[in-house]
């Protein structure tokens, strides 16, 4: 008989996992303790903007014309423990007010929501990053709080999906890695996977805190990739270098590679930054701290980057914001998603809001999830209605759209032509061609 499955949590990673499963050929059944999700879910939308995602969502929710009804959404943990041999734990993990650690208190309350619910055999795989220790901790209560006979085992499988490219990661991922304490957990997994195992996908299995530690351990060396080509940005303006060309030589030592070193007002979103801060705090309990304080430089170095980009700014209006109009371009942490969570963008929007300066903002996809976050800034419906009157504009999220603008159709309506690359994805000599002042991070200015 088919497996059946269930998610439990809607947001980026709940809902593409629940698609993605449906578009496996899985019968799947998604719970949210939020109804308004659900409600938006149910009518083939997603309550976020991520590229594939409501065409998959379209192909598969019950009762919607042309689909296969293999998913549906509930906010009954009752109809979850009914329903699944598979249950997905896929919440949010953020970081704790005030605190470097994780808050673990959605992950435990999906657990002891279901847990005493469970009335047959059920493989409950937490998906969700959690500090090491945290599955073999989880395995134990889901023990202490099911039902005798239900046999109710624990695996970890950490996502790895890339906002933006969720979809693709999820139906074609680089890898799978399974946390397992028996062999029974494994080949369920296995099952689950068929697919993308026959297409090539490796297959790691492994212990609890491994596959714990390999989530973090990948984010952190990707944060630590690009704090380090950030801080080389700084050595290069100091020294009159250039980081693009150091990031492209450095990048041809295949030990090295390109991937993570453009160079510019550094990372955010939902996983990077919470995720080194819990790894180090969590190391700290674990007695092996020393073993993360390069950590501490590398959020350092991050966040460092806003408030660079703020002076360069305020260098670039004549030393002040009163009185001057800045444009932002950007307000998502990345191109491809309407996420604003911890936006470097937004932020250095909102900091030369708070000095002073009239900042007028456009997204293609961030609008409405900015506007929530900082009402007190102006939004233009277009990237020409941002620029107009502007006596600085700062790029700061790449989207692919930006590199497209007419510098001359932009100059036309400025108040004055200078342009920030906070990225380092503009053409300079386009720019330049059409009469901008244009300096970008870790380049020369001319």
């Amino acid at each position: 008989m088919a497996l059946k499955i269930t998610v439990i949590g809607t947001g980026y990673l709940g809902a593409t996992h629940a698609a993605a499963m449906a578009e496996l050929g899985y019968e799947v059944l998604a719970l949210d303790v939020v109804p308004q999700k659900i409600e938006v879910l149910a009518t083939g939308r997603a309550p976020m903007y991520e590229p594939g995602l409501d065409e998959l969502l379209q192909q598969h929710v019950e009762g919607l014309e042309g689909s296969t009804g293999r998913l549906r959404f509930t906010t009954s943990y009752a109809e979850v423990a009914d329903f699944g041999d598979i249950h997905f734990v896929c919440v949010n993990t953020p970081q704790r007010h005030g605190e470097y650690a994780c808050d673990m208190s959605y992950v435990d309350s999906a657990i002891e929501s279901l847990a005493p619910l469970l009335s047959r055999p059920a493989l409950v795989v937490g998906k969700s990053t959690v500090p090491v220790g945290s599955a073999e901790r989880l395995a134990a209560r889901l023990a202490e709080l099911a039902p005798v006979g239900a046999d109710a085992r624990l695996a970890w499988n950490p996502e790895f999906l890339r906002e933006g490219f969720a979809v693709q990661d999820t139906l074609h991922p680089d890898r799978i890695v399974v946390g397992v304490a028996d062999d029974q957990a494994e080949k369920l997994l296995r099952e689950v996977y068929a697919g993308p195992i026959a297409e090539g996908s490796p297959f790691v299995v492994t212990d609890y805190p491994t596959a714990e530690l390999v989530k973090t351990a990948a984010n952190s060396f990707l944060a630590t990739k690009i704090s380090f080509i950030n801080a080389m940005a700084e050595v290069c303006e100091a020294a009159d270098g250039d980081v693009v060309k150091l990031a492209e030589a450095i990048g041809h030592d295949e030990r090295i590679g390109k991937k993570f070193l453009r160079a510019g007002i550094g990372f955010g979103g939902g996983c990077l930054p919470k995720d080194i801060r819990a790894f180090m705090a969590r190391a700290g309990e674990l007695g092996a701290a020393q073993a993360l304080t390069f950590l501490r430089e590398v959020d350092s170095i991050n966040m460092r980057r806003r408030g660079h980009m703020v002076e360069l700014a305020r260098e670039a209006v004549g030393g002040s914001f009163l009185g001057k109009r800045v444009a932002v371009l950007g307000a998502t942490f990345k191109p491809d998603s309407d996420d604003v969570r911890d936006s470097p963008a937004l932020n250095v929007a909102g900091q030369i809001h708070l000095q002073g300066g009239q900042v007028t903002v456009f997204d293609p996809k961030g609008m409405e999830n900015a506007r929530a976050v900082f009402p007190t800034l102006a939004y233009a419906p277009s990237p020409l209605e941002a620029v107009r009157g502007a006596h600085a504009v700062l790029h700061l999220t790449e989207w692919s759209e930006f590199r497209e603008l007419d510098p001359a159709e932009l100059g036309a309506v400025a108040a004055e032509r200078r342009v920030l690359d906070g990225r380092n994805a503009l053409d300079p000599a386009r720019w330049r061609d059409a009469g901008w002042d244009f300096r970008a991070l870790g380049r020369p200015r001319a």
